[in-house]
């Protein structure tokens, strides 16, 4: 079984910046997507960014531009940089492994972004 860690988050002023890590306890060279999503108090969770195996990337149109996902394969670590933060990223946010016929997450972690 596959364990994410997330770590990183934390508070912030709007236009700051910060990068949430997701480390797995296993390799991550063949798992077929792997992503960071959200959920805001009251709201459903979200998705932010995916990554695949390939190196191909998505964002939700919320955060075009401003974050950023990538994964160190020999550190078995994936990450979402985010930069010019808005009080309406506050959230918590999950890293997720998609393998298909298995799907594991994270604990989360909270990212508070003050006005």
């Amino acid at each position: 079984q596959l364990q994410l860690v997330e770590s990183g988050g934390g508070l912030v002023q709007a236009g700051g910046s910060l990068r949430l890590s997701c480390a797995a306890s296993g390799s991550i060279f063949r798992i077929a997507l792997m992503g960071w999503y959200r959920q805001a108090p009251g709201k459903q969770r979200e998705l932010v960014a995916t990554l695949n195996r390939a190196g191909s990337t998505n964002y939700a149109n919320a955060v075009q531009g401003r974050f950023t996902i990538s994964r160190d394969n020999a550190k078995n670590t994936v990450y979402l940089q985010m930069n010019s933060l808005k009080p309406e990223d506050t959230a918590v946010y999950y890293c997720n492994a998609n393998m298909v016929t298995l799907n594991y997450w994270g604990q989360g972690t909270q990212v508070t972004v003050s006005s």
